[in-house]
């Protein structure tokens, strides 16, 4: 593996936070013209970095150290009895994997979901150069896996496999499928794929305990945080 001291990183210039009312943000992030191989962002999401498009960052906050990074232990994760029931409403779903693609199709999709469910957000509204940047354009370790009801497309989990994990980069659903919690579901999938896999981690990005949109992710038990550099499993 290439010395990852040879990598050269970049602090970006503080700006609005995306989650925290009145902070303000910045991010340290890797060279984004170095393409990092596997094995190398494998070890950066170990440190608890993350990936959007090309970018491979981690927030560096000069007052705030809200954002934790969290992992599911997946040999040891046992759905709860809403788990289970989002399981059983999702059986009837077929799962495939393809390549990274830019389809008319997924991105109606991604469309509707942005601009349904986050319209309060900086990705709001849903554009097609920015969906191909976040999403499409995107390294060899990434993938897109469909879930489908017949014929048609209810959600895609963008997903990166590393060396001792999945990453999940983003899920985005069918918006009017409530009842169906495909966000919930994909998770789930994604926890069983990793037991398949013979992997030991979920990473499911950052966890802030002040947002409500990232309480979700500590329903996913046992969970690990990345506190002072080390991983701690919370109790």
């Amino acid at each position: 593996m290439k010395d990852l001291s040879d990598i050269t990183l970049y602090m970006a210039d503080a700006h609005p936070c995306s989650y925290l009312v009145n902070q303000k943000a910045s991010t340290v992030f890797v060279d984004p013209k170095l393409v990092l191989t596997k094995e190398q962002y494998s070890h950066f999401s170990n440190l608890g970095f993350r990936r959007s498009g090309h970018y491979i960052y981690q927030p560096h906050c000069a007052n705030c150290h809200a954002c934790v990074p969290v992992r599911v232990v997946v040999a040891k994760f046992v759905p709860d009895r809403q788990q289970k029931r989002a399981i059983r409403n999702n059986q009837d779903l077929i799962i495939q994997k393809v390549i990274p693609c830019d389809t008319d199709e997924h991105f109606d999709l991604y469309e509707r979901y942005i601009n349904t469910r986050h319209r309060d957000g900086d990705m709001y509204p849903a554009t097609r150069e920015q969906y191909q940047s976040f999403l499409v354009d995107v390294p060899e370790y990434c993938s897109f896996y469909e879930f489908r009801k017949k014929e048609k497309l209810l959600a895609v989990a963008v997903i990166d496999t590393l060396e001792n994990h999945l990453s999940a980069v983003y899920t985005f659903f069918e918006p009017d499928e409530v009842k169906r919690s495909l966000g919930q579901y994909a998770i789930l999938w994604q926890i069983k794929e990793c037991q398949r896999l013979g992997l030991d981690y979920l990473s499911l990005g950052y966890w802030i305990k002040n947002c409500r949109k990232m309480s979700y992710k500590l329903q996913y038990r046992p969970i690990e945080l990345f506190i002072n550099q080390r991983w701690v499993q919370m109790s």
